[in-house]
């Protein structure tokens, strides 16, 4: 189909097919804001927040710095994200069934910490401590405070999930009322049993 006159033609089916895309991104919009999603040929790479055009430039900075300049706008790339991001949004889904790519994780105590943070069921949370303890550095806190801010996969690998001893949500990096609301949304929709299907599900987050 040609381009309307005075438009550039959307030329993303070409790159992808010539192998010029590494990375593909999309700006998503969310009921706790827009979210950034960014996806390698393995698999989702990246899930973040962002409030701003700088935060954005800046994301793109660091995915083109840690895997390749070759970052692309290419939303169709991120459909089976943005699907299953809707459906955690309007409860109909419970666990993630995406392919991920790891790399964005830096350390190998980071991976620990956020593999723990995985395995911590939706509608429940751990503590800090907990977590230290599990990756295997009891006394380690601040540290899971850091990896779990670092997290590339926020609400895929679901650090909100992780919580101080002592009662509150703890810090974030959509911040502590965004971290508050996922944990109210899981616990509302905890005791549905159907994980996911095609059927309509009233609205969740709003």
């Amino acid at each position: 189909m040609a381009a309307e006159p005075g438009r550039l033609p959307d030329l993303t089916a070409a790159f992808h097919a010539a192998g010029l895309i590494d990375v593909a991104y999309t700006r998503e919009p969310s009921p706790l804001g827009d979210l950034l999603l960014a996806a390698g040929p393995t698999g989702l790479l990246s899930v973040a927040y962002t409030a701003d055009g700088m935060e954005e430039a800046r994301w793109l900075s660091g995915l083109a710095a840690a895997v390749s300049p070759r970052v692309l706008r290419a939303p169709a790339r991120l459909d089976s994200a943005r699907r299953e991001l809707d459906e955690y949004f309007t409860g109909r889904r419970q666990r993630f069934g995406l392919r991920l790519d790891l790399r964005l994780i830096r350390t190998a105590f980071a991976a620990a910490v956020l593999m723990r943070t995985a395995a911590v069921p939706y509608g429940a949370t751990a503590t800090y401590s907990a977590v230290a303890t599990a990756a295997g550095r009891p006394r380690a806190q601040r540290a899971v405070g850091s990896a779990l801010g670092a997290n590339p996969l926020v609400i895929v690998i679901p650090c909100h999930r992780i919580v101080p001893a002592h009662g509150g949500v703890g810090g974030y990096a959509g911040g502590s009322d965004t971290k508050a609301l996922l944990l109210a949304h899981e616990r509302r929709y905890a005791e549905n049993v159907r994980v996911c299907d095609d059927s309509p599900a009233e609205r969740g987050i709003s």
